[in-house]
Parts: C-alpha cells; structure tokens; sequence
C-alpha cells in the first residue's frame, strides 16, 4: 500500500463496501465504482469524496488492464458484465474480507464474530486502543464516536476486525470471517440468522464451529460461556489454542445509571447497559487483556465510550419520557434489546416497536423463531411492508401469522408507516420509554420529527 494503486469496486454501494473505498481513496490511491443502486448514507459519502458513479448500472467499459485490482461486493451478482470483464483481463478480484486481508497479512488479527454484540464489543476494543493511543487498525459495522471512518487501512501492527457469518460474494460461499486468518477471535452468542443463506440451525451454528477450529496453534479464542452454542464450542480442547470464557460482567444499577464492580468497592459508570452489553464489556477487556491492556487502562478508558451508532442509542429523553432507536431485528437481539430498557427503566411503561425488514424475518417459516421476544413490553407494536415481503420473492404474511408467531393475540400490527406514526402519536408518553427496532427505515419514517412531536 506503500505506492498508490488503482482499485475498482463492483458494488460500491454496500456498507462496508463504500467505507474501504474512501479508505483507500484518502490513502492515496486512485478509486473507481459502480453499483446499480446506492440509497444514503452511502450515497452521500461517496458524493462527498467524488466516488459517486455518474450513472447507475454496470459498464464493462470502465475496467483496463491498468487496474491494479477488483473488489466484489457480496451483493453483486455472478453473472455481472464487470467481473466477467475483469476476469476476462485477468485482474485480481478479492472479496471484501480477502482484499483486507491481503492489507493485513503482516499485522496481529483480532476479529470478533457472533450473531449479535460483534460491532459493540469491536467499538469498546478501538475506543479503549484509542484512548491509550495505541497503533491499529479497524474495520467495523458502524459509525463510532472520535473516530471519522469505519475502515482503517495504515502500516499499524494490529487490526481489529467485525467479523459476519454471511458469505463473501457470488463467486465465494465462505463465510467471510473465515477469510481474515485470525490470531485471536472473539465468539459471541450464536443463534440462527440469515436463513435465505443458512436454512437450518446447523448450517449456520456449522460456520462459527469452523472459525473456531481455524484459529492457529497460539492463538486465542475468547467465548461467551453463558451462551450455550458458544460454550459448547469455545470448550471444545484444540491443540496449543487458549480458550478464555467470558460472562456477564457484575454490576449496579443506581438512578439510571450502570455500575460496573470488580473486587473491592471499585465503580465504574458505563453508559452501556442491559445484560448482553455487560456482557459485550467483559468480552473486549478479555481480550484487550492478551494484548496488554491492563484491568486497570480497561476502566480508566471505558467511561467515555458513548456505544456504537444506532446500537440501543437514546434519542430523546426528559422527565417523563424516553425514546431509543436499536438496530435489533434478529428474534435474540429484540429480546436482549427489550430486556435491558425494561431493566433500566423499571418503572416506565416500555413500548417496543419493531420492524421486520430482513430475509429471515420476513420469512414465514423463520417467524416462530421471534415467540415471547417482545413479552417484556406493556405495548408490542410490529411493522412491515408486503411490498419487501413481496421483492423478496417471499410468502405473503399475514397480522395473524405474526400474532401467532410472536404467541401473542394483543399484538399491534401495522403494514402501512403512516397508520403506525398515528397511533404512535396517539398514545400517552407519560411515564413511558419507546424503543424502536429496525435494521431498516420504518418506510422513510422520521424518527426525530415523531420524537419531537410525541415529547409536545
């Protein structure tokens, strides 16, 4: 990476995708792309670097043999004119996890995978480094306060990875944590996702049994002991690999505000909370631990770390009313999401909103997987849209077969955004807390403008 090279991305649009292209454009190097839709925010931070395609769609034309490489985004498919130009070429074309890899080889990997915490317990791991001005590295799923990019790509010794189960593109079904070669992983809790790619249980759990086996002689593994699938694997003895647990780290909750405590009578405030958030915490300070942070530097750091974009952040507050936005949408994480604003508003009546917006949440025979999530509110609200069920080339759903698969008759079901803003207004926010789960948009719902109207 030490001269400037000339990369193009097919599917430049993609989360991740567009970040490791501003990432290398601001190191230097000459970034091209294309992509046949591109919604914000990405669309508005390739614009602001001049990466933005000028039209949308594939052109074969744009690739020569001067380019030094192709990356191929998973959402782009097997028969695009620009990867069978690019191979026609004879260019190198890398997935995401293999491109980053290639720019790691010489570095310690640290990634961290599971089917929920992975971008929070990624955040805690670089807030901490940074804090300490430590060297490093980074890619991770989110936008994290002090730090202006989401992938970092330099000639530090360590990098920290969010590692996904999900594969790496049309050409390559590996899952793309899989790809990085890790020293030191970290396994979080498991529970089934992504069943358009994984249609059982095993499939998926299958992926995180061969990241673990892959971690080499003297390397790490830090896993979740009090989740059953991570145990059951992270115990499994593998030769020369050292096996931490981890569990939920002890605490107190006073006046809305968590308490870590250690031995001794040691506080210290965090502005994470909720079970699996403690949790989240005891997983970065073990491995920060393997690589010299101590106890101490751990707590010294973690006061000031705000959480990752997105990730249960509170949106609005006052002395009645609170309000959260969550990227929960797999049935453990609306649970473990519910679970933890219950806990730390006990005496506000929670109303918890969720969208089902992704392949498996929307498939009819993934739905019973969300039974008893939203039991915890006093107001269970879910929304979807037919006409994502329908792209999806999906089953259509029904209010009753959502009621029957949540196991709850009182659920309110909305398909249409519009009717759920008027009944979200229509309600009595005293002495309430509102929690609203998407990893979507509600529809092109504006979330601050219902906030300011229902805190009126």
């Amino acid at each position: 990476m030490s001269h400037p090279q000339k990369f193009h991305f097919i599917a430049i649009g993609g989360s991740v995708m567009h970040n490791l292209a501003i990432a290398l454009h601001k190191a230097g190097h000459h970034v091209t792309g294309s992509d046949d839709d591109i919604q914000d925010p990405s669309k508005s931070e390739l614009d602001k670097y001049k990466l933005l395609p000028e039209s949308m769609g594939w052109f074969p034309d744009k690739l020569d043999s001067s380019y030094d490489a192709v990356i191929l985004g998973m959402h782009a498919r097997k028969d695009n004119p620009e990867l069978a130009k690019a191979q026609s070429l004879g260019l190198p074309v890398y997935s995401f996890p293999e491109f980053v890899y290639q720019q790691s080889k010489d570095k310690q990997r640290i990634v961290v995978c599971g089917s929920h915490g992975k971008t929070t317990i990624t955040a805690i791991i670089v807030h901490v480094l940074a804090f300490h001005n430590r060297k490093f590295d980074y890619v991770i799923g989110a936008q994290v306060e002090g730090l202006e990019d989401t992938v970092k790509l330099s000639d530090a010794p360590v990098i920290v990875i969010e590692g996904d189960e999900y594969p790496c593109s049309a050409i390559d079904p590996t899952a793309k944590f899989l790809k990085y070669k890790h020293h030191m992983a970290i396994l979080s809790g498991i529970s089934w996702d992504h069943a358009n790619v994984f249609p059982t249980k095993d499939d998926y759990t299958k992926q995180f049994e061969l990241l673990a086996d892959a971690t080499p002689k003297g390397g790490t593994l830090v896993y979740n002991s009090e989740d059953a699938i991570s145990e059951t694997i992270g115990k499994i003895e593998r030769a020369d690999v050292q096996s931490i647990p981890y569990k939920t780290h002890s605490y107190t909750t006073e006046n809305q505000v968590v308490y870590l405590t250690s031995t001794g009578s040691d506080r210290t405030p965090t502005q994470l909370f909720g079970k699996h958030n403690l949790q989240n915490i005891s997983a970065a300070k073990e491995l920060l631990k393997k690589i010299g942070i101590t106890s101490e530097q751990f707590y010294q750091a973690l006061p000031g770390f705000k959480g990752a974009k997105g990730r249960l952040q509170k949106i609005f507050e006052s002395n009645s009313t609170v309000v959260f936005k969550d990227f929960a949408h797999a049935p453990s994480k609306v649970k473990a999401t519910v679970d933890a604003v219950k806990e730390l508003y006990p005496s506000k009546q929670l109303t918890g909103c969720l969208e089902l917006h992704t392949f498996s949440s929307v498939n009819k025979k993934f739905l019973p997987e969300y039974k008893d999530t939203m039991k915890g509110c006093n107001t269970a609200i879910v929304y979807f849209n037919p006409e994502v069920v329908a792209k999806k080339n999906l089953d259509p759903i029904t209010e009753e077969d959502i009621k029957k698969a949540f196991n709850d008759s009182k659920l309110n079901v909305f398909t249409d955004s519009a009717s759920l803003s008027d009944f979200l207004l229509s309600q009595d926010w005293a002495n309430k807390s509102l929690v609203m789960m998407s990893s979507g948009h509600f529809n092109g719902l504006d979330l601050h403008s219902l906030t300011q109207k229902i805190s009126n």
